[in-house]
């Protein structure tokens, strides 16, 4: 039997630790994944400077009783920048990069001639897509962690530092706060596996990288305006970006964990849904690039 039947007739497993790898390392050179991640890393920094601008020397309440719940709380405490930095590029900046990555990861690809290369066993679709899907979840993490530790030095750099006061009024020490710091940005992460998902699944209808990125970052913009509309109110708890900024409720003590809950099993439900369209999608087409 040759090497080339065998490699036909031996099971593939669905899961390659080398393939990930060899995926994370090349999405990670890449000058456009960097470029995204300069950007994410300095919404902390003009955050924080503006605030630190605002309230001067006077050490008085910034934020002029806009934005986040939290954002008062910068100048008495650096950590809340963390908080109020992610609130800022939840919205916008973190899933539009998600969106960047996502609907490059098989249409940049297909454009660039290499799916095809990709594909040759021991590779196969199924494995290709999990493994994609993966590299996009990475990059979720890596891009909310960045803002994080960016917001925690710069708050660090121009505000106190200390005991944390919660939303409820009650007081933690600092330890406890960085590690709601790290639950939050957790929470984050997975606010955008749908958004993930979606990317990866217009990526697989598509051959052009540009397009799909476009495309989903428009679903984006329009999904969150929709979001907005008291007329649209019955709908609303259905779209993605609905409980995005449930994570406020981790400053809470106790910790209020229904809109949490909801807003995991929302992104669960669109991972789900769109990822099986993006591997029924994937698995049928036929591969020209």
């Amino acid at each position: 039997m040759s090497q080339a039947e065998t490699a036909v007739r031996t099971p593939r497993p669905l899961w390659s630790l080398g393939l990930l790898r060899s995926e994370i390392a090349t999405t990670f050179r890449r000058w456009r994944t960097l470029a995204l991640l300069a950007v994410l890393a300095g919404v902390p920094v003009l955050v924080g400077i503006a605030v630190r601008i605002e309230t001067g020397d006077d050490g008085g309440p910034g934020g002029g009783g806009g934005g986040p719940a939290f954002l008062s709380q910068v100048t008495h405490n650096g950590l809340f920048l963390v908080f109020t930095s992610l609130a800022v590029t939840l919205p916008f900046f973190l899933p539009m990069s998600i969106g960047v990555i996502a609907g490059d990861s098989l249409a940049g690809e297909a454009h660039g001639g290499t799916l095809r290369y990709l594909l040759v066993a021991p590779a196969g679709r199924t494995r290709l897509l999990l493994v994609k899907y993966a590299t996009i979840l990475t990059f979720c993490l890596v891009g909310t962690l960045v803002v994080a530790l960016s917001a925690l030095a710069t708050g660090a750099l121009l505000f106190p530092l200390g005991e944390v006061t919660l939303l409820s009024g009650t007081s933690v020490s600092f330890g406890e706060g960085l590690l709601r710091a790290l639950a939050i940005a957790v929470a984050v992460a997975l606010s955008l596996i749908g958004v993930a998902a979606i990317g990866l699944f217009i990526s697989a209808l598509t051959t052009s990288g540009i397009a799909a990125m476009a495309t989903t970052v428009g679903l984006l913009i329009t999904v969150q305006i929709l979001d907005t509309l008291p007329q649209l109110h019955a709908i609303q708890p259905y779209l993605f970006p609905h409980y995005w900024l449930s994570f406020a409720d981790l400053l809470r003590d106790p910790v209020y964990w229904d809109q949490l809950q909801k807003n995991l099993g929302l992104q669960a439900l669109y991972a789900l849904v769109f990822g099986s369209a993006a591997w029924a999608c994937f698995t049928t087409r036929d591969i020209t690039g």
